[in-house]
């Protein structure tokens, strides 16, 4: 009896939250309804005398997304993603109702080639004449970085700076693994291909660390020419700073000449008042990217045809979509086949910001995309990162476009399984054993370690796939399979290496790939198209609904709010388990330079 009403009060529970979450969903969709329609009969003005504002610390996707919700909050019902954020700063520069660019600084999570684009366009809307102040009262290196472009950077007298260099660390896991007695089977063609590393070494390796120290060589480049030609002095001076450890004070960073004053937020706004010719007690209109997003996609006036952007964000995974910003090798080849259809699509860019994923995923869209290029012209742009499966299904493309802070490369490939035989017969007292008819019929498994000859149909599986990802990067781009392995074997290059290397065709960001596509289709003008549709707030929440019950969806969502930035390690250490005997193209987990 007891067990029966532990079981019914737990139904009884569920039910009621499900139907909560139901009707939220309702209200949410009719919300959304209201919000487009109001939208689309009364677009908002920008007031005159506004100020752009710039949030650093708010992460930038490539694409942007709708919130049917923000009917029920103070949110925008679009949240810009990176493309209508630089198209935004593009319009802002001869819009006569703003008269500058705020940029706060703060923390952010965004790479280093999203920040060098912002940069870029920053940079481009300096020819309008307008302002561009910023301030923080931290200032950490990244935003530094955008922070530079600016006429004046000021910091709070009390806060704090950063130039300190760039730190990479890597957390391993293997002596972990040998306490618990887990036996890691891992095997990976390409003495680079370090994603593996943090299970079989207790290290970084030799070549890791080669591979890390170009990397982190090549954007600390990029960051001191920044922060020199702001100060106007030399990289040397700016990287003694670093080594020194020179910035200490905001008197420091002011000494130097990394910032050009040392102001509270009212003085900043008293400023900025006075640049825009306003008296001391009159309000700063600030618009918020999000509110000056333009949605519009024309570009050109007449349709000769149309140019579809296509974004490829997060993990490649086989099937269909589970999570957020994944491309799920099912959904994905659905909408390029939908392109390669489409008479009116006549040329298709896709973004790619991807540490790549699943090897038979990234084949399987690898085919599609080349019978849409037999079709029509097919340039890639990429993002913070077009790696290992990223670069894979970008290689033969017709043109490519990096970054010089773009990380891509990565041409290697791995599989791991994790025997659990130790744990759980030393550990837990838990045994296993099977009836098999023949000698493979449990292979891979978890139960027990592989034998020596199981272990080498695993290693010839990674070197026959290996080979593959050398051909095709050899027939994209149109150089021998010898010159492909030399600046292969799973080395991971920033995009001014790789252009050196001719794994990219030139630096550019995504306007400038859409133009190389124009080019290519002959079109002297065109509308721009996106897909996949923009992700919606409430997707997410069906999306979560609709895998599990609304229970378990909502326990979900108060994992990750509780844990934060580091529900990113409980989605990594969940993926080990879907990933486990699989042929992997990934990046290392966790490779950041901060």
């Amino acid at each position: 009896m007891k067990q029966f009403f532990k079981m019914f009060f737990a139904s009884l529970l569920a039910m009621i939250v499900a139907g909560v979450v139901m009707v939220v969903i309702f209200i949410a969709i009719i919300a959304g309804l209201v919000s487009k329609t109001v939208s689309s009969e009364k677009e908002k003005k920008v007031m005159t005398a506004s100020v752009l504002k710039i949030e650093l610390d708010r992460t930038m996707h490539e694409q942007g997304e709708t919130n049917s919700f923000s009917m029920f909050s103070n949110d925008e019902p679009y949240n810009a993603g990176l493309y209508d954020v630089v198209k935004s700063i593009k319009k802002a520069a001869t819009d006569d109702n703003i008269k500058g660019i705020f940029i706060k600084l703060d923390g952010t999570a965004n790479g280093w080639a999203t920040l060098q684009q912002l940069r870029q366009a920053l940079t481009e809307f300096k020819s309008s004449k307008k302002f561009i102040y910023a301030y923080g009262e931290n200032i950490p290196q990244k935003a530094y970085y955008v922070a530079s472009v600016a006429d004046s950077v000021y910091l709070n007298p009390v806060g704090s700076m950063e130039v300190k260099g760039l730190v990479s660390q890597l957390t391993f896991f293997k002596n972990a693994l040998s306490k618990l007695e887990v036996q890691p089977e891992i095997y990976y063609a390409g003495k680079f291909k370090s994603a593996t590393e943090p299970f079989r070494a207790d290290k970084i390796s030799d070549a890791n660390r080669v591979q890390i120290t170009a990397l982190q060589n090549g954007i600390w480049a990029e960051f001191l020419n920044a922060a020199a030609q702001h100060a106007g002095t030399d990289t040397a001076s700016i990287h003694a700073l670093a080594t020194n450890g020179s910035i200490q004070f905001p008197a420091d960073a002011l000494k130097s000449k990394l910032v050009d004053g040392l102001l509270y937020w009212d003085e900043v706004e008293d400023r900025m008042r006075s640049k825009m010719g306003l008296k001391a007690d009159e309000k700063i209109n600030y618009v918020s990217l999000d509110e000056y997003n333009d949605k519009s996609v024309v570009d050109g006036k007449s349709e000769d045809g149309r140019i579809a952007v296509l974004f490829a964000e997060g993990d490649i995974v086989d099937g269909s979509k589970e999570d957020d910003y994944q491309i799920a090798s099912e959904d994905f080849v659905k909408t390029i086949r939908s392109l390669r259809k489409n008479d009116k699509v006549k040329a298709v860019v896709m973004r790619v910001n991807s540490p790549g994923g699943s090897a038979l995923a990234s084949e399987v869209m690898l085919r599609e995309l080349q019978l849409l290029r037999q079709k029509k012209p097919l340039i890639v742009s990429m993002g913070d990162v077009a790696a290992s499966g990223g670069y894979y299904i970008s290689c033969q493309a017709d043109s490519i476009f990096a970054m010089p802070n773009t990380i891509t490369g990565s041409i290697g490939v791995f599989s791991m399984l994790f025997s659990i035989e130790g744990l759980m017969k030393n550990k837990l007292g838990v045994n296993f054993d099977e009836v098999k008819n023949a000698p493979y019929a449990d292979f891979p498994t978890m139960s027990r370690n592989l034998t020596a000859n199981e272990a080498q149909r695993m290693q010839n599986g990674v070197d026959t796939i290996y080979h593959i990802f050398k051909s095709r990067v050899a027939a994209g781009r149109h150089i021998s399979e010898a010159d492909v392995d030399s600046i292969a074997q799973g080395r991971v290059w920033t995009g001014k290496d790789a252009l050196a290397i001719h794994l990219i065709d030139a630096y550019g960001n995504l306007d400038r790939a859409i133009q190389s596509a124009a080019a290519k289709a002959k079109l002297s003008s065109y509308k721009v198209v996106t897909y996949p549709e923009p992700v919606d707030k409430l997707e997410k929440l069906f999306r979560r609904v609709s895998r599990a019950n609304a229970s378990t969806a909502l326990t979900k969502q108060m994992i990750e709010n509780e844990l934060g930035e580091d529900y990113q390690w409980y989605k990594e250490f969940k993926s080990l388990r879907k990933m486990n005997g699989k042929t992997m193209m990934a990046m290392p987990t966790k490779l950041s330079f901060e």
